[in-house]
């Protein structure tokens, strides 16, 4: 799961430890079925802790499911950051980023199910995969690897592609994942202006495992 500082005392310590539980017990209610109608009492039941705890960390049930949701996508990034270190193509970053994303529908999948359901309201947020994204644009238009002029555009049209590769995996996982995921990644290389045959190939480089 994604940290911050560690805590220094026991006493931070143990509160951090509370509420992550309670994020963690949002993530999978979110994950499992959706439904934010849970009781306050439910959530606090499934994190073990008391009920009482959950006002000494959020005012709301809809503050903890936004930070449920925060945490996922910021583990995600994580994960994809992880994998993807040392790789400076801005063109086979795109495109390690959609092909690791299909794998992920098997290694993490609670991730993908919040990512499928929440994902289109944070295309453009400033946690997860989305700044990361737009980082990874805006190098690529600088340096003249994408024929794009606007980072934020193609940010909206790469995303909206991911969010339905995420949801074609959820819901079709007898597909190739990773041809499925190669293609659409060649298919947004060529949008930003990548050359079909440099697309391809860049699109079938070797990936690092997910574990």
């Amino acid at each position: 799961m994604p940290t911050s500082a560690p805590p220094k005392n026991r006493f931070e310590r143990r509160r951090a430890e509370t509420r992550q539980a309670l994020v963690r017990a949002a993530r999978q209610i979110l994950a499992e079925t959706g439904d934010t109608s849970a009781s306050i009492q439910a959530i606090a039941e499934r994190a073990d802790v008391g009920f009482g705890s959950f006002y000494n960390h959020f005012e709301s049930k809809t503050d903890l499911f936004d930070a449920a949701v925060t945490d996922a996508l910021e583990e995600f990034g994580q994960v994809i950051d992880e994998r993807v270190e040392g790789i400076e193509d801005p063109a086979e970053l795109v495109a390690a980023g959609f092909r690791l994303t299909a794998r992920m529908a098997d290694s993490h999948p609670e991730l993908m199910r919040i990512l499928r359901d929440r994902g289109l309201a944070q295309i453009h947020s400033e946690r997860g995969l989305a700044p990361r994204a737009l980082r990874d644009l805006e190098r690529g238009i600088a340096s003249g690897r994408f024929a794009c002029t606007d980072a934020t555009t193609a940010l909206s049209a790469m995303g909206g592609t991911l969010l339905s590769l995420v949801a074609l995996r959820l819901a079709r996982p007898d597909l190739d994942g990773d041809e499925t995921a190669s293609d659409l990644a060649e298919m947004v290389l060529r949008m930003l202006g990548v050359p079909p045959d440099d697309a391809r190939e860049v699109t079938r480089r070797p990936l690092p495992n997910l574990t």
